[in-house]
């Protein structure tokens, strides 16, 4: 199956040859299923999402309705009112364009608020970054043309919630670039975003749930799959000898999980636009379909321009999935056959089979460590920007608990990073669980330990982790990342 994506230009083309258009030409067929670009991919999401919509497990079919019932929640409900995060996005001119909870046209009236709010201050030239009141923060993150604004009830600081609206707003110029988002205002200054954004509201979704559960977007970092060494420089060879002329970065996923990136010399991919395309694929069923072909901003890497990436899996049922980033629109069958010289090469060799091997195991047990007292560790490694974590233990598997303990990494991580008042580790006690974190120039490290252990035990306990760590690291972590 080919699919393409229409680009910005794509859509906006018979508008913009008529002065007097209001850009109506792009708004029946942005459907936002690529991570960054500036447009949405629309014939993906088009034709094939009522037949994998029936196709889909019923856990996803009931998160799907369950994502519907969100968004079609009263907001005048205490329902609404007690949900733990919310974030709004809307245009300077006040318009809504996205909300976490509820429909924007409920909301237009609070967003005109909010909006007025930023207005206020900015015009005695000063910026509103918060409020405090009644037990909630409201934070502002204003990033011209776009005003976010998140509302917390939760533990976070200012800052983490800054760094989370952070996310949303490059979740948005990924799917539009910067370059066509300004001159969609400049040309109208109270146009609704959501005609270019409709069907793309899911991508936004899914990262929110993402920055609650996932603690890389908390350590910029991202996990990579546990691999023996030896087949994993095999994958990254065979991955680098099938590239192409315009070839800038190839990255194979397994899930949530890295299994190897292989980029052209002096090109670095932020870890941000890392994790959009993470997210892209993770919320993007109709890749399993065939061959996807979309363009994609990287903005961290360029807020102004796109690339084009092929996106496929390995195999129809397989977790494996290529992604080929190219900085040329017309090259869909070069990079279609990057993929098939790549998969003939590989499974020539016996890497393969222990790549397989390794997705029938993608995780591991805390016990594989042989702490009894530790529950759960996160390490990161600096050098590589990637982090490892074994599975969630039973206390933690429910999806309140598991929030809860990445909002206890979230604390230790910003006692850690303090602007003002960094410390080097952390020790903390708890009813449930003792917590402990380490920062070095090489690392950070992050433990759950039971709440019966002592602070000798747990220090005792991170020594014995990092040899396993160092022991471990080859099958853990990219030591040897390869370049074209």
């Amino acid at each position: 199956m080919f699919v393409h994506a229409q680009s910005f230009e794509d859509l906006t083309a018979d508008s913009e040859s008529n002065p007097d258009s209001e850009l109506t030409g792009s708004s029946h067929s942005a459907l936002g299923e690529s991570e960054e670009g500036e447009t949405k991919e629309e014939e993906q999401r088009g034709g094939a999402d009522n037949e994998e919509e029936q196709k889909e497990p019923e856990e996803e079919k009931q998160e799907v309705q369950s994502g519907v019932r969100l968004k079609e929640e009263d907001v005048t409900s205490e329902a609404w009112r007690r949900h733990r995060k919310h974030v709004f996005v809307l245009s300077e001119a006040g318009k809504p364009i996205y909300t976490r909870y509820g429909t924007e046209e409920a909301l237009s009236t609070t967003m005109g608020v909010m909006m007025a709010l930023v207005s206020f201050v900015e015009a005695e030239k000063n910026i509103i970054r918060s409020i405090h009141a009644d037990g909630c923060r409201v934070v502002f993150l204003h990033k011209s043309p776009l005003v976010l604004v998140g509302v917390s009830r939760s533990s976070q600081s200012d800052r983490e919630l800054s760094r989370e609206l952070q996310y949303v707003y490059y979740q948005i110029v990924s799917l539009l670039t910067l370059t066509q988002l300004n001159h969609v205002f400049q040309h109208k200054q109270n146009y609704d975003l959501r005609r270019l954004l409709a069907g793309s509201e899911h991508l936004t979704d899914s990262l929110l749930r993402l920055l609650d559960r996932d603690p890389g977007l908390l350590l910029n970092a991202v996990m990579s799959l546990p691999l023996a060494s030896s087949a994993r420089d095999v994958v990254s060879a065979s991955l680098q000898a099938a590239k192409a002329k315009s070839l800038v970065f190839s990255i194979l996923l397994a899930g949530n999980r890295l299994v190897t990136l292989v980029r052209k010399k002096d090109q670095y991919l932020h870890h941000m636009d890392l994790h959009l395309l993470f997210n892209l694929v993770g919320s993007s069923s109709s890749f399993r379909e065939g061959e996807g072909w979309t363009p994609i901003c990287l903005p961290k890497f360029n807020t102004a321009g796109f690339f084009h990436a092929h996106i496929s899996y390995l195999e129809p049922k397989s977790d494996l999935c290529l992604i080929l980033v190219s900085t040329d629109r017309e090259d869909f069958f070069n990079l279609s056959d990057c993929k098939r010289r790549f998969l003939e090469r590989l499974r020539k060799r016996s890497a393969y089979q222990a790549l397989q091997e390794a997705l029938r195991t993608p995780t591991y047990p805390v016990s594989q460590v042989g702490i009894p007292e530790l529950w759960h560790f996160v390490y990161k490694s600096k050098s590589s920007g990637l982090y490892t974590s074994p599975e969630l233990p039973v206390p933690y598997q429910r999806e309140e608990e598991h929030e809860r303990l990445i909002g206890l990494y979230r604390y230790l991580h910003s006692c850690l990073h303090h602007p003002t008042r960094p410390l080097r580790s952390v020790y903390r006690c708890g009813d449930t669980e003792n917590l402990f974190a380490w920062a070095t120039s090489g690392f950070e490290l992050y433990l759950c330990f039971s709440p019966l252990g002592t602070k000798a035990l747990a220090m005792s306990a991170v020594t014995k982790l990092l040899k396993w760590i160092r022991k471990e690291e080859d099958r853990l972590f990219i030591l040897n990342p390869l370049t074209y």
